[in-house]
Parts: C-alpha cells; sequence; structure tokens
C-alpha cells in the first residue's frame, strides 16, 4: 500500500497522506514518499496547484512518538521535511483538514497558504501535553496566522479548536459541512490552478516576500517589475482579448 497517494484533476494534484491504521502519523517512509511526490508534481505543467490531505479519520496525527523518543537533531530534521518539502513549494498550496492535526500534522496545515477546515476537524498542538518542545517553526507559524494570543492558547493552555473554532480565530480561511470538504478544496485550488501557471507562483513569492516590506510605496516597487513583466507575456493579451469580447457580446444582447 502506498503511503502517499496523487491524483491529478483540473489542473489540481491532490496529496493524501493514506495510512490511516496510524492516523497517517509522520514516519521516515512516509515522508520519503511526501518527498518523492512532490518532486514529481512540481515539474509537471499540468499541475498548477496542490490539495493536502489525509485518509479518514485523520488529517495528521503529527510525529511517531516512538521516532520522537528516540529524537536527535537530524532524526526531528528528517521528520520535519515531511511538512516542510510542502512549505517550500512554489506553487499554491491547501489544506483539506478532515480530521486531527496534531504537533507535526498541525505544523503541515500551518505550512499551506490556505487552510480549509472540516466541522470534525481538530487543530491539537499536543507538544506540551506530552512534555516536549515545539519544533519545525510551529509557535512562527501559527503566530504569524493566528497571532499571539491564539497561539498561546494553543500552545500553553491546550485549546484544542475543531474547524469552526479554528474559523473565528482566522487559523483556516474557511470551515465547511464535513462531506463537501474535499470538494470544497478542489474547486478553490482548480481557481489558482486557472491562472497562468508561472504568473500564480510569482505573484506566491510576491505575498511571502511582503512580510518584510513596512510601507506602501515600497510595496508599490515590490509589484512594480512582475505587474509589467506579466502584462508583456502572450496569456495576457490573450484574456484581455476574451474579456473584451464577452463585454462585446453582452452589450449587443
Amino acid at each position: 500500500m502506498s503511503l502517499v497517494e496523487v491524483t491529478i484533476s483540473d489542473r489540481v494534484a491532490t496529496l493524501t497522506l493514506n495510512n490511516p491504521a496510524e492516523r497517517n502519523t509522520l514516519t521516515s517512509p512516509m515522508v520519503a514518499e511526501i518527498i518523492a511526490a512532490m518532486d514529481e508534481i512540481e515539474p509537471d505543467d499540468g499541475v498548477g496547484a496542490i490539495v493536502v490531505t489525509g485518509t479518514a479519520p485523520a488529517f495528521c496525527a503529527g510525529a511517531n512518538l516512538g521516532n520522537l523518543a528516540e529524537s536527535s537533531e537530524q532524526s526531528l530534521g528528517s521528520i520535519y521535511e515531511g511538512f516542510l518539502r510542502i512549505a517550500r513549494s512554489p506553487l499554491p498550496t491547501l489544506a483539506a483538514v478532515n480530521g486531527a492535526a496534531v504537533g507535526a500534522g498541525m505544523n503541515l496545515a500551518l505550512g499551506c497558504d490556505v487552510r480549509l477546515a472540516a466541522r470534525r476537524a481538530k487543530f491539537d498542538t499536543r507538544f506540551l501535553h506530552i512534555g516536549i518542545h515545539p519544533g519545525g517553526g510551529h509557535t512562527w507559524m501559527l503566530r504569524r496566522i493566528a497571532g499571539p494570543q491564539s497561539t498561546m492558547a494553543a500552545v500553553i493552555f491546550g485549546e484544542v479548536m475543531d474547524g469552526a473554532e479554528a474559523e473565528r480565530v482566522g487559523l483556516v480561511h474557511r470551515c465547511v459541512d464535513d462531506d463537501q470538504l474535499l470538494q470544497a478544496a478542489q474547486a478553490m485550488a482548480a481557481r489558482a490552478a486557472s491562472a497562468p501557471r508561472e504568473l500564480a507562483i510569482i505573484t506566491k513569492r510576491t505575498i511571502q516576500e511582503m512580510a518584510d516590506v513596512h510601507t506602501h510605496p515600497a510595496a508599490v516597487q515590490q509589484e512594480l517589475d512582475p505587474q509589467v513583466w506579466s502584462t508583456r507575456q502572450p496569456w495576457f493579451a490573450e484574456r484581455i482579448a476574451a474579456l473584451q469580447q464577452k463585454i462585446s457580446s453582452k452589450n449587443s444582447e
């Protein structure tokens, strides 16, 4: 049985962690399959966005406890690569959190650009509960996404959030009914994938770089070169012509 399954439809690659008997925990074999899958997905010009999810009942229940008990910098780093490889992707990434996202499994969701959650989802940092310091950039990612108070509540005070609560604090973009999650995630990812692939990649990079830009004039300058570049690409002329044709057709009705 493959520990990671990949399907492609509408230019969206859906990467599914597939070890439900162990609640999709991150083990060395699973991490190796995640890396291999990403190495195949990213060069494929037929893929414009990625959805990450897990085979029910869990999204990802974190690192394997046996691995944690024997951890070292090297072994932890190898487990981290399971979510860091996805976090580094230049393509738009969306986590469809269908169940428990625990510890490193929560990091997997945090490392994606956007998160959608099922109502039954559970976001549980759990690090302190099992007597270990958070790792993998957990506190940095969570604080930047949900703010210091929600980070303290989750990490220090042990608050576990379901999908609706995660939406309320801004941890997820949207909470949807359990049976609608994957469809909603794939539809949203398809909109990103419908944009010119190179344009989406460059725009994602611009959004990330804006974290270090502190004034509006600097932001304008940051966007100027890529915007001019985009207007000189063939897709721009094609899409403008199609839009003008659509407007002309409506006006003639």
